[in-house]
C-alpha cells in the first residue's frame, strides 16, 4: 500500500490539487498522531493484548484505505491517513514485533527476511497503480484494490503464534516503567538515532522520488511511476542479497560499506542531468543501500530481548522527529526547489558512518 501511495503522489496532488506543503503535512500529521497513539498499543502489547491490538490495528488498517479511496479532498485524506498510520503501527510493526521476540538468536537475518517481503510489496503497489491507470481507472481504484488484498492477510494473522508476556513487564505499569529506562541508555539511544537519520533514503526519499523525477526530472506521472518501481526492485534484490551477506559480514561492516557506497551514487543521482540518467541511477542507489533499516532495527531489538512491544514504544519519541523530516523537506523544497532539498538526504550515510559503534566489544 505504501508503494502505491508513493508512486501515486503526482496523480493525487493532481486530482486534489496539493501544494508541496500539504502533501509534506500528510506525510507528517499522520505520523505525529501516530507516535502519540502507538507507545500504548505497544505496551499493551507486552503485557498480554498484542493479539487483540494486531487484529484490531489489522481492520482499522482496511477502513483507513477505503477511506482513503473515497477522499474528496485534502482535509477527509489527512483524516482517512492520521487513521492509517496508527493502524499500521499496531497491524505491521507489532507483527515484526513478534517474529523478533519468537526469535531472538536470528534477528538480522530475520529483519532482512521481512524486508525482504515489504520490498516485495514496494514493488507490487506502483505495478498495481500502472496497470490500474492502464485500464482506465486511477489511484482510488488501485487503494480500493489494497484494501480487499489486506482482507486475506488479517485472516492470516489470527493464526499468528503470539508471545506471552515478559517477566519484567507482567502489568502495565512495570512496561511503561521499563519502557522509560530503555529511553536512557546510551545504546538504545543510538539505534534510535539511525532508525530515523537512515530513512532519509529510506521512506523518505521514496516518498518524494516521483514528485522528484516529474518536477526535476521532466518525467510523466507514468514514467515517474516506473521510476518507483525500478528503485523497489533494485531494493528488493539488495535486499535478498544482504540476507546472504549477513551469513559472511557483521551488520556494522556492511553498513560503513554501503554508506560510502551511496556517498558516491546518490550525488551523482541529483547532478545527472537526463532523465534516462536518473532512471539508470535508481538501481546501484537502492542495492548500495540495501540493509540500513534490517541491521539498525535488528539491533534495537536486540537491546531489549523479548520485549518487542517495548521496542516499538521506545521508537515513538524518535519518530516524532522522524515524522518532521518530510515536512522539513518540503519546507525547503516550497522556497528553493524540490531538488535543492533532496541535498539534505546525504545526513543518512554520513550518520552511518559518524554514529555506528567503532570498538570491537560494542559491535558484537
Amino acid at each position: 500500500m505504501f508503494g502505491l501511495r508513493e508512486a501515486a503522489w503526482p496523480l493525487i496532488r493532481r486530482e486534489l490539487s496539493l501544494s508541496y506543503f500539504q502533501v509534506g503535512l500528510l506525510l507528517s500529521i499522520p505520523g505525529i498522531l501516530s507516535t502519540v497513539v502507538e507507545p500504548g498499543l505497544a505496551l499493551l502489547s507486552d503485557v498480554g493484548w498484542r493479539r487483540r491490538v494486531v487484529l484490531g490495528g489489522g481492520v482499522t488498517f482496511i477502513l483507513a484505505l477505503f477511506g482513503t479511496a473515497a477522499a474528496p479532498g485534502f482535509g477527509f485524506l489527512l483524516a482517512a491517513t492520521c487513521l492509517l498510520f496508527p493502524a499500521s503501527g499496531a497491524f505491521v510493526s507489532l507483527a515484526q514485533a513478534t517474529w523478533m521476540d519468537l526469535e531472538p538468536a536470528s534477528t538480522e537475518r530475520n529483519m532482512a527476511r521481512w524486508v525482504v517481503a515489504g520490498s516485495v510489496g514496494g514493488i507490487v503497489g506502483p505495478l498495481l497503480l500502472v496497470g490500474v491507470v492502464g485500464v482506465g481507472s486511477g489511484w482510488r481504484g488501485a487503494t480500493v484494490i489494497a484494501a480487499l488484498m489486506t482482507v486475506p492477510v488479517l485472516l492470516s494473522a489470527r493464526r499468528l503464534r503470539f508471545p506471552p508476556p515478559h517477566p519484567e513487564t507482567a502489568h502495565l505499569r512495570a512496561a511503561v516503567r521499563g519502557a522509560i529506562a530503555a529511553l536512557r541508555e546510551r545504546r538504545v539511544l543510538r539505534w534510535l538515532t539511525l532508525v530515523q537519520l537512515t530513512d532519509l533514503l529510506g521512506d523518505v526519499f521514496l516518498g518524494f522520488s516521483a514528485l522528484y523525477l516529474v518536477d526535476a526530472g521532466g518525467a510523466t506521472p507514468s514514467v515517474a511511476a516506473v521510476g518507483v518501481g525500478i528503485l523497489s526492485v533494485a531494493s528488493l534484490l539488495g535486499d535478498a542479497l544482504v540476507i546472504r551477506i549477513l551469513r559472511r559480514m557483521n551488520g556494522l561492516s556492511w553498513l560503513r560499506w554501503s554508506a560510502v557506497g551511496v556517498l558516491a551514487v546518490y550525488p551523482a543521482f541529483l547532478m545527472v542531468g537526463s532523465l534516462a540518467g536518473k532512471l539508470m541511477l535508481l538501481l546501484p542507489l537502492g542495492l548500495v543501500r540495501s540493509g540500513w533499516y534490517a541491521i539498525v532495527q535488528a539491533r534495537l531489538y536486540s537491546e531489549l530481548p523479548a520485549r518487542g512491544g517495548a521496542a516499538v514504544a521506545v521508537g515513538a519519541p524518535a519518530d516524532l522527529v522522524g515524522v518532521l523530516l518530510p515536512l522539513a523537506i518540503a519546507s525547503v523544497a516550497e522556497r528553493w526547489g524540490l531538488h535543492s532539498a533532496m541535498w539534505l538526504l546525504l545526513a543518512a550515510p554520513i550518520a552511518l558512518l559518524t554514529l555506528l559503534p567503532s570498538g570491537v566489544r560494542e559491535e558484537s
